[in-house]
């Protein structure tokens, strides 16, 4: 094959013959026409591209000078043509004439050769970006990256030898991009994961697990940016056998919603132990929340676990609302009442409170896990529903299963948070392990030793060991002893035993709560409360939403960690 005798056109041009004032005109050796005599001649490197003066050109007159790897190739079966200086110095010198599957391993092996077939059939140029190709050159250094454009053109030879089809391939060397996207990816990808784990530093390390309920949670950041969301959650016991459950959502991204977030977190864990109503808890908040920050504003839903009396009480800033399963199957959304979200300011939230017993599961969750951009929330909220309905599981099952139920994934745009909590049914021995009792007080000197007498009768009949039982008794009479004095009726005693704790608690109609005091030896009274506090392993006190307080004392039964 004489290359020196070849030409190339692109598609889309026309092979002119010679027009009646060109006749005569003689074809120079190599292609080129002879200029008439005193004809000015065009240089070849100014005529037009697709041109009579292009079609002349020798295909290595064309293309021997440009820097990038060049390949051209005819015929079906895409025969050498010819490649270029820079094409050979890269991959090696090619024999021309030969199939390309042969002759042009390195396109066959990014799966160059199905493009080429298209390219020729089509006639429309196509591209393949950023490909590795490792050189052919022994020491030819790294695997560099190319973007291969194939574009068809039109090889014809002088003398009346027939017009073919072939392929330029033009390879331009990506190496720098692909290297720096790929240095931008990585540390893309570093921010990211320093972002997730601050997020999830600011979250519980490991969930508080009451003795009534079994609770489960789990945290999925959104998107693959490096700007970490404001989702958050907690579990805090309160005494008595009491258990606070919160969920929030910091509104927006980045590192400032983030501490908004874990300032708030840790604010909620501390007016928790002040044992206050749920909506007195979500005003302090909201206050709160105005000062670390006016333009930040949150939702959060604060509820609290009665296991003596089988309730969940709850309050809700603007967050979605709790989704209990009953025992039955059934699914019910908590009603309002609901304020404002926190850092609004200068309303008034509310508490409300429903039946959460035995068999009961609730989910308490962000709005990332039920809110799409192109549905409305309901269908999120109703899909939510079902995922509930028919699942039976335990709470960590639970938590996954409504991720895989939502579509949650990795690349879910929005943090999502789910805090799951059951309430199980015990039988059997587990069931002597999870008791309750309970006595009316009417006042009167007859009071404390009648709360004694049932106080020893009660942890005798849960056979609990002597030295727990007098330390029971003791609390108890001590308790109902403060009440006497400085409460006033309604009064009443009330026990309950755990697998881990005993817990004695004494009501009555005063809302003043008792603090422990320091006697001195000469005082005849004011020793209760340091009684109680010395010998129990947590005490305290709190309002009851009805009037009136509740004083109570923890002990750690034997074996229990």
């Amino acid at each position: 094959m004489n290359l020196t005798r070849w030409g190339i056109r692109l598609p889309g041009t026309q092979r002119r013959h010679a027009a009646a004032t060109d006749r005569g005109r003689a074809e120079e050796p190599g292609g080129v026409p002879a200029a008439r005599s005193g004809e000015h001649q065009e240089p070849a490197s100014r005529r037009p591209a697709g041109g009579r003066g292009v079609d002349a050109l020798a295909v290595h007159e064309l293309l021997g000078h440009v820097q990038a790897p060049v390949a051209v190739v005819c015929g079906s079966d895409h025969r050498v043509a010819y490649v270029n200086d820079a094409y050979a110095a890269l991959f090696g010198p090619r024999t021309p004439g030969e199939p390309a599957r042969e002759a042009l391993t390195e396109l066959v092996s990014i799966g160059l050769l199905p493009l080429m077939d298209q390219v020729q059939r089509s006639g429309t140029p196509r591209t393949l970006k950023s490909r590795s190709v490792p050189s052919a050159v022994p020491g030819g250094g790294r695997d560099t990256y190319f973007t291969f454009t194939c574009t068809p053109v039109e090889l014809a030879g002088a003398g009346g030898k027939p017009a073919q089809r072939g392929v330029l391939v033009f390879a331009a060397d990506v190496t720098d991009q692909v290297v720096a996207a790929e240095r931008l990816r990585e540390s893309e990808s570093q921010q990211r994961a320093a972002a997730v784990t601050l997020q999830r530093s600011l979250l519980p390390q490991r969930l508080e697990q009451p003795d009534d309920l079994r609770v489960a949670a789990t945290y999925q950041p959104g998107g693959l940016d490096a700007a970490v969301g404001g989702d958050w959650y907690d579990v805090i016991t309160l005494g008595a056998g009491r258990t606070a459950v919160v969920i929030g959502d910091v509104m927006g991204r980045g590192v400032r919603a983030a501490a908004v977030m874990g300032q708030l977190r840790t604010a909620v864990r501390a007016y928790a132990r002040l044992d206050l109503p749920p909506h007195e808890v979500l005003q302090l908040l909201d206050g709160l929340a105005i000062d670390i920050d006016s333009t930040q504003i949150a939702t959060c839903l604060y509820a609290v676990y009665d296991p003596n009396e089988g309730t969940l009480t709850h309050a809700s800033a603007g967050h979605l609302p709790i989704f209990i399963r009953n025992a039955d199957g059934t699914v019910d959304r908590v009603p309002e009442p609901t304020g404002p979200p926190l850092g609004t300011g200068g309303w008034v939230h509310a508490s409300g409170t429903v039946p959460f017993g035995p068999g009961s599961t609730a989910v308490l969750c962000t709005d990332g896990l039920v809110e799409r951009r192109d549905a409305d929330i309901d269908e999120g909220l109703d899909a939510l529903e079902r995922a509930m309905g028919g699942a039976a599981d335990s709470p960590q099952i639970l938590c996954d299963r409504l991720l895989r139920a939502l579509g949650i994934t990795e690349e879910h745009d929005d943090d999502v948070a789910v805090l799951v909590l059951s309430c199980p049914e015990r039988h059997g021995e587990e069931a002597d392990l999870f008791r309750g009792a309970a006595l009316d007080l009417l006042g009167g000197i007859e009071a404390a030793p009648r709360a004694r007498a049932f106080a020893d009768g009660v942890l005798a009949s849960w056979r609990f060991p002597e030295e727990l039982r007098e330390l029971g008794v003791l609390a108890a009479s001590e308790l109902v002893a403060n009440s006497l004095k400085h409460g006033r009726a309604p009064m009443g005693l009330r026990l309950r035993r755990t697998d881990r704790r005993l817990i004695v608690e004494v009501t009555d109609g005063d809302e003043h709560l008792p603090r422990r005091q320091q006697a001195r030896p000469a005082d005849e009274a004011g020793r209760g409360i340091a009684v109680v506090a010395t010998i129990a392993a947590e005490w305290g006190a709190r309002r009851l939403p009805e009037g009136g307080k509740a004083v109570w004392a923890e002990f750690a039964l034997p074996g229990s960690s």
